[in-house]
């Protein structure tokens, strides 16, 4: 989805979040935002959709729902997986059970660089599912009146061939409108 013209927010550190009233990408107005969902992580990309996710959240007096999704057995969130043909997800090392805590302690950090803190005068809801980062945030995004704000900022092109981008698949797959917060870098990436 693009981005509608409104006013623009600008956030910790001088980030630009997205306007208050997104735009479908055929350029359909989102006016029903009953409950906003966004996807989290500590880059610059992601940290402007929390930015613009609390903004829009706020307009709309909606709910905030922060997900850090974490899979077991993937490198970042801390395990190893090995590929093979018989078995395509065996997990052979596990660094322990902490990974649900670990991702609410980074959504707590992103929140403060994003916005300076956990916002107290909206209803925020931090979930940590285990699960891949796309699915979980097009399964938590079903509801009448979502919006789906995710980041799309530059990656590893190699990473992104392999994984596939999050904000991509939630664009395609998703059951609601969706904003895409693109960082510069990632305006690049996006053609």
């Amino acid at each position: 989805m693009s981005q509608a013209a409104g006013p623009e927010v600008t956030g910790q550190e001088g980030r630009t979040a997205a306007p208050v009233m997104p735009r479908t990408a055929d350029g359909t107005l989102i006016t029903d935002v009953r409950r906003v969902v966004v996807g989290v992580d500590d880059n610059e990309a992601g940290l402007a959709a929390l930015a613009a996710a609390t903004q829009l959240a706020r307009a709309h007096a909606a709910p905030l729902v922060a997900v850090r999704a974490w899979e077991l057995g993937l490198p970042r969130h801390g395990g190893r997986r090995m590929r093979h043909l018989r078995h395509p997800h065996i997990v052979l090392s596990f660094s322990g059970c902490e990974q649900s805590v670990q991702a609410s302690m980074l959504a707590g950090r992103a929140f403060r660089a994003a916005v300076g803190a956990i916002p107290s005068d909206i209803p925020v809801i931090i979930e940590t599912p285990d699960d891949d980062p796309a699915l979980a945030l097009t399964a938590m995004a079903a509801r009448p009146g979502d919006v789906l704000v995710v980041g799309d900022g530059p990656g590893h092109y190699l990473r992104r061939l392999a994984h596939g981008s999050v904000s991509r698949f939630c664009e395609r797959h998703a059951h609601c409108p969706v904003l895409v917060v693109r960082t510069r870098a990632g305006l690049a990436d996006s053609g």
